[in-house]
C-alpha cells in the first residue's frame, strides 16, 4: 500500500533554473581531493578560502557583549539610524563624500554576499526575454547564480593579463548591451587583485546611460591595499569624480569581514542611488533578513575607527612583502593592487598543480578553472591558482617554503 502511494504522489515541481546552477568552487575541490592522503608530518595550511584569519579586534568583541540585550527586540530591516549614520559618515571620510543621505542612501546587510544576490533578484525583469547580467570571468560564483535564478542569462567579460585584468566593455555587442539589466564590477577584483581606473568607471558610466541598466560594484576588498597614498578608487567616488553626485543607476557594496576581520558577524551595507535602494528596501522587507541588534551596535563602533584597519593592512603587507619574492620565481605572480590574494600562474594544468600540492605538501589553494567560465572557447581561469594569504605570516611563509619546494620538482 505505502509502495502504490509513493507511485501515485504528485511530482513536486522547484524552480528549473536550480539545475543551471553550476557546484561551488569547494565542493569541486573537494571533489578533486577525494582519495587524497597528505603526508601526516605536514600540518594542514588551508589558503584555498577568503576568510580571514587575522584575530578580530577586542573592541568589537566588547561591542557586541556589552549589546546582548537587544536581542529581545525585533530589528528594523533598515537598521539602526546610528549606524546608517555611521555608514554615511565612513563614505565621507575614505572617499570625499560629502552628500551620503543615511535616511536614503544606505541601508545596512548581513554581510555583502547575501546582499549580492538579494540585489539582482530586486533588479532583473525575468520576463523580459534575453535579459542579461554581466560579470567579469574568473568571478566571485554569487554573481552567476542571482543571474540564474533572477531568470536573466550571464554575459561573461573576460579579465586577463593582456589587460591588465580588467574588464573591456567593448568585449559586448551594441545588441548584448540593449539586453544588460544588471553590471556586476569587483573592485579589488576577486581573484586578480585589480582595481578599476577612472576612465573604466567612464565607460561604464556612458553605457549605463545608454542602455538603462544599474551598476553592483561589489568593493569588499577595497580596505586592503598597501599604499597609504594609494587607496583604491571606489564606484561611489568615481561617480562623484564624474559630476554624477546622485549616483544614478549605481551601487556600491561593503563589508566589515575582511577590513575587521568579522566574517562570522556577516555586516555589510549597500549605499548608492536613492530610487535603486528604495526599491531593494522594499524587497528587503519581505526578504526577512535584518541584522541583529548587537551585530548593529558592533558595527557602529566598527565603522568609527580606523587604527585597526590600518594595522589590518600593515599584516597583509608584510606577508606579501615577504611572499611575492618566495613565489614570483616560480609562479609568475606579482603584487595585486589591492586585496589578499595571489593569482598566480602554474607551470602545469590548475587542477593537476592543486591536487599534487596537497597529495604531498598539504598546502591547500584553489584552481582558477573552478573561478571561471568558458568563454570564447577559453576559460580565463585555467593555467592559475588562487592564493589566499589569509593565515598569520609564519604560516603563509611555511606555505611558501612548500609551494617553492614543490615547483622545484616539477
Amino acid at each position: 500500500m505505502a509502495t502504490a502511494a509513493r507511485r501515485h504522489a504528485p511530482v513536486i515541481t522547484v524552480n528549473p533554473n536550480l539545475d543551471k546552477l553550476q557546484p561551488y568552487p569547494f565542493q569541486k575541490l573537494a571533489k578533486l581531493f577525494e582519495g587524497i592522503r597528505p603526508p601526516a608530518g605536514l600540518a594542514p595550511i588551508r589558503l584555498s578560502i577568503g576568510e580571514p584569519k587575522h584575530p578580530t579586534p577586542q573592541f568589537i568583541l566588547d561591542a557586541v557583549a556589552a549589546h546582548l540585550g537587544s536581542l529581545a527586540n525585533y530589528p528594523a530591516t533598515l537598521g539602526a539610524e546610528a549606524l546608517r549614520e555611521a555608514i554615511a559618515a565612513w563614505l565621507g571620510r575614505r572617499y570625499g563624500l560629502q552628500r551620503i543621505d543615511p535616511a536614503t542612501q544606505v541601508v545596512p546587510v548581513n554581510g555583502s554576499r547575501e546582499a549580492l544576490f538579494a540585489f539582482a533578484q530586486c533588479i532583473v525583469d525575468g520576463s523580459r526575454p534575453g535579459a542579461l547580467v554581466v560579470s567579469p570571468n574568473p568571478f566571485y560564483q554569487i554573481y552567476e547564480g542571482a543571474a540564474l535564478l533572477a531568470g536573466a542569462r550571464p554575459a561573461f567579460i573576460d579579465t586577463v593579463a593582456e589587460t591588465g585584468f580588467a574588464m573591456d566593455f567593448g568585449r559586448l555587442s551594441d545588441d548584448q548591451w540593449a539586453r544588460v539589466q544588471l553590471v556586476y564590477v569587483c573592485t579589488p577584483g576577486n581573484p586578480t587583485g585589480a582595481v578599476m581606473g577612472l576612465d573604466d568607471w567612464r565607460t561604464l558610466f556612458e553605457l549605463s546611460d545608454r542602455h538603462g541598466f544599474v551598476i553592483a560594484a561589489d568593493e569588499c576588498y577595497s580596505e586592503i591595499y598597501f599604499d597609504e597614498a594609494d587607496r583604491p578608487l571606489g564606484g561611489l567616488e568615481a561617480a562623484s569624480r564624474c559630476g554624477r553626485d546622485d549616483f544614478r543607476n549605481l551601487v556600491m557594496f561593503s563589508s566589515l569581514s575582511k577590513r575587521s576581520n568579522v566574517p562570522g558577524m556577516r555586516s555589510g551595507f549597500v549605499a548608492g542611488d536613492a530610487g535603486v535602494l528604495a526599491k531593494f528596501l522594499q524587497y528587503r522587507t519581505y526578504h526577512g533578513c535584518a541584522m541583529s541588534p548587537a551585530y548593529q551596535s558592533a558595527s557602529i563602533a566598527a565603522w568609527n575607527d580606523e587604527a585597526h584597519v590600518a594595522d589590518n593592512r600593515r599584516r597583509y603587507r608584510d606577508k606579501f612583502e615577504r611572499l611575492v619574492p618566495m613565489l614570483s620565481p616560480h609562479l609568475g605572480c606579482t603584487m595585486p593592487d589591492a586585496g589578499f590574494y595571489l593569482w598566480a600562474r602554474t607551470p602545469v594544468a590548475d587542477t593537476a598543480f592543486a591536487r599534487a600540492l596537497q597529495a604531498e605538501y598539504n598546502v591547500t589553494v584553489l584552481p582558477g578553472t573552478y573561478l571561471g567560465r568558458d568563454n570564447d572557447g577559453a576559460n580565463p581561469g585555467a593555467g592559475y591558482v588562487r592564493i589566499a594569504l589569509v593565515a598569520e605570516l609564519e604560516e603563509c611563509l611555511e606555505a611558501a617554503g612548500r609551494i617553492v619546494d614543490f615547483c622545484q620538482k616539477l
